[in-house]
C-alpha cells in the first residue's frame, strides 16, 4: 500500500504497539505507481480506509453458509497471505517464528520483480501481477491509479476459480482498499476491507475458524507503512515485521483448530509485493526494491526446500491447480503451478556460477555469471573480437542477481520470464571495456533434439530482445548436420514467450537450434527454457 506520509507515521506507530504484544507459537500447516511519492496515487490508494466494510458479494444463496460467504464444499483449500513492503532480508533480524515455521515446513524462494520501463516497483503492480499470474506487459497495471486495468483479458485467479467452478467459496479480505475493491473482481463471493491490519486478522480469522471459504486471500499492510516512514535498518521495521508475524499466527492457528481440518488438503502461501529501501521507499530498481518471495506449505512440498526458478506469477496458477484447475494455454499466464516447473539445462550452471571480473557494481561476494556451457551446448565466438568485458564476451549465463544489477535502468529488469540461470548476450555492458575491432557477434548452439522427419515440431524459448542501436538476433535450426536454416529474425523489441512451429523434413532425426546475435553497444538478448517438442 502506498500511503501519505502522515497516515504511514500512525500505522507504523501502531505497529509499533503492537509488537509488544507475546508472539504467537509457530505453526506447522501439515499437508492431511508511478513511484509511491506521486500525491495523486497516495490519495486515491487510501480512500476507504475507514473500519472493516463488506465490499461485495455474489448475491448467491447464504443460507447454509456464514454472514455473507456461502459455505464452501471442497476439501482443497488455499490460503495466501500478501505483506506488503516485506523485506524477506529482514525476517530473520526480526525473529519471525510463524513465518519462520512455515519456511522450515515447506518452500522458499526469493525472486526479482521488474522495474521501469515495465512498471516501477509499486502495491498496484505488483499485487496485480501476484493476483493475475501475469506480468504488468499484461495486466496493463503500472501504478496505483488502476487507470486501465487489462483484468477483463487477465483476471485474479479467484475469479477464474469462481468461473470454472461456481460452488466454490472465495473470500478477500484487504488492509489496503484497492484489494477488495480493484484487484480482485465481482465473481469473488465476498470482498471485505479490513480497515487495519488489527481488523483484516480479525476477519480473516473469523471467516476461516466459523466460515468455510475455500480459497482465501488476506492482505495485511502495515510493515509497508513502516518501510515508508523508517526504512528497512530501523528498529521499527523490525518491530512490525514482529508484530505483523503475530498476525500471520492467528490467521494460521484459525486453520489449524478448524474442526474438519485434518480431513482438508491445504496449501498455504505466503508472498509480498515488493520491498523496501534502506532509507524508506520503494518504486525504483535497487535490488532492496525489487526482491520479493514466496514461500509456501502444503502436500508435494517439501519441507526446508529452497528453490531460485519461482516467482510471484506463479501463485495464481499453483493456487488454481491445487483447488483442480488447470491453466489453460488461451488464458496465455506467465506463471506456473510450482510442480510444473522444471529446471532447464542452464540452471545446472548454478554452483559453477562466477563472482565478477570485470564488473564492478555487484557485491565481489555474488556468484552470477559463466562463459562455461552446460553439457551439450557450446558457444561459437570465432567471429568476436578479442577483449571487452570478461563477463559478457559472447554468450554469457548468468542470473538476475547479478546481471540486472552490472547497470540498472537500462531494460535488464524486464527479464522476468527468465528463471534461476539464463543465457545473455549483452553487447552495451561488453563493449564497457576496450576490445579489438569489430562488433559483438557470438552464437549460442543448442544440443540435438530428437525430432520426427515430416511432421511438425515446435521450438519454444523466453525471449528478452532489446534494441539500442545497431544489432540482430537470429533463430536457426539444422537437421541431421544440414545448413542452419533461419525461422526467426527479430526487428523490433519483443519480451515474452516464442512458440515457433517448425515443419521438419522428411527422414530427418535430429536437430540443432542456434541463437546469433551481433551489436555494436547496443543492449541485449536473453534466452531460457529452450524445448523442442515433436
Amino acid at each position: 500500500m502506498d500511503n501519505p506520509r502522515p497516515l504511514r507515521t500512525t500505522l507504523a506507530t501502531a505497529a509499533l504497539m503492537l509488537a509488544a504484544a507475546v508472539v504467537l507459537p509457530s505453526v506447522a500447516i501439515a499437508a492431511p505507481a508511478a513511484p509511491d511519492t506521486q500525491a495523486t496515487q497516495d490519495t486515491q490508494a487510501t480512500q476507504a480506509t475507514q473500519e472493516t466494510q463488506e465490499v461485495s458479494h455474489t448475491g448467491r444463496s447464504t443460507n447454509t453458509g456464514y454472514a455473507g460467504l456461502p459455505h464452501g464444499s471442497k476439501r482443497q483449500k488455499t490460503l495466501v497471505i500478501g505483506l506488503d513492503g516485506a523485506a524477506i532480508a529482514k525476517f530473520g533480524a526480526a525473529g519471525m517464528p510463524n513465518v519462520q515455521s512455515l519456511m522450515n515446513n515447506g518452500m522458499t524462494a526469493t525472486s526479482n520483480l521488474f522495474a521501469n520501463p515495465m512498471a516501477p516497483t509499486v502495491s498496484g503492480a505488483g499485487w496485480s501481477s501476484i493476483a493475475t499470474g501475469v506480468w504488468p506487459d499484461k495486466h496493463n497495471v503500472v501504478d496505483n491509479n488502476f487507470t486501465a486495468p487489462n483484468y477483463s483479458q487477465y483476471p485474479d485467479y479467484l475469479s477464474r476459480l469462481e468461473s470454472a467452478q461456481p460452488q466454490a467459496s472465495t473470500l478477500v479480505v484487504g488492509t489496503w482498499s484497492p484489494i477488495p475493491q480493484t484487484v480482485f473482481g465481482q465473481k469473488v463471493d465476498l470482498r471485505l476491507a479490513g480497515g487495519n491490519d488489527a481488523g483484516t486478522t480479525a476477519k480473516a480469522v473469523d471467516y476461516l475458524a466459523t466460515g468455510n471459504p475455500d480459497s482465501t486471500f488476506v492482505h495485511l499492510d502495515e510493515v509497508d507503512g513502516a518501510g515508508h516512514s523508517y526504512g528497512t535498518e530501523r528498529p521499527e521495521y523490525l518491530a512490525a515485521l514482529r508484530s505483523v508475524d503475530g498476525q500471520v499466527g492467528e490467521i494460521l492457528n484459525a486453520v489449524k483448530n478448524r474442526p474438519s481440518y485434518k480431513s482438508e488438503d491445504w496449501l498455504v502461501v505466503l508472498t509480498a509485493d515488493h520491498g523496501h529501501t534502506a532509507a524508506g521507499g520503494h518504486g525504483g530498481s535497487t535490488p532492496a526494491e525489487r526482491q520479493t518471495f514466496v514461500i509456501a506449505q502444503g502436500k508435494g512440498i517439501k519441507p526446508g526446500t529452497v528453490r531460485n526458478d519461482i516467482k510471484i506469477t506463479d501463485i495464481a496458477p499453483a493456487v488454481l491447480k491445487h483447488e483442480g484447475v488447470t491453466a489453460e494455454a488461451a488464458w496465455n499466464l506467465d506463471g506456473k503451478a510450482f510442480s510444473e516447473i522444471e529446471a532447464d539445462a542452464f540452471d545446472s550452471l548454478r554452483e559453477s556460477l562466477r563472482t565478477r571480473a570485470d564488473e564492478t557494481a555487484p557485491a565481489a561476494d555474488v556468484k552470477g555469471w559463466t562463459t562455461t556451457a552446460p553439457a551439450g551446448w557450446t558457444i561459437d565466438n570465432s567471429a568476436m573480437p578479442a577483449g571487452g568485458m570478461t563477463e559478457w564476451r559472447g554468450w554469457s549465463f548468468a542470473t538476475d542477481e547479478f546481471w540486472t544489477n552490472t547497470d540498472r535502468n537500462q531494460g535488464r529488469e524486464t527479464s522476468v520470464r527468465n528463471r534461476n540461470v539464463f543465457a545473455v548476450a549483452d553487447s552495451d555492458e561488453w563493449d564497457d571495456k576496450a576490445h579489438a575491432p569489430g562488433q559483438f557477434d557470438s552464437t549460442l548452439i543448442s544440443p540435438d533434439f530428437k525430432v520426427k522427419g515430416g511432421k511438425t515440431a515446435t521450438l519454444s524459448f523466453a525471449s528478452n530482445y532489446r534494441i539500442d542501436g545497431p544489432q540482430s538476433g537470429e533463430v536457426f535450426v539444422s537437421y541431421d548436420g544440414g545448413a542452419p536454416q533461419l525461422v526467426k529474425a527479430y526487428s523490433a523489441n519483443f519480451n515474452g514467450f516464442e512458440s515457433l512451429a517448425l515443419d521438419v523434413p522428411k527422414g530427418a532425426k535430429k536437430a540443432k537450434v542456434s541463437f546469433r546475435y551481433t551489436g555494436t553497444n547496443s543492449a541485449f538478448w536473453t534466452v531460457d527454457q529452450v524445448t523442442l517438442d515433436r
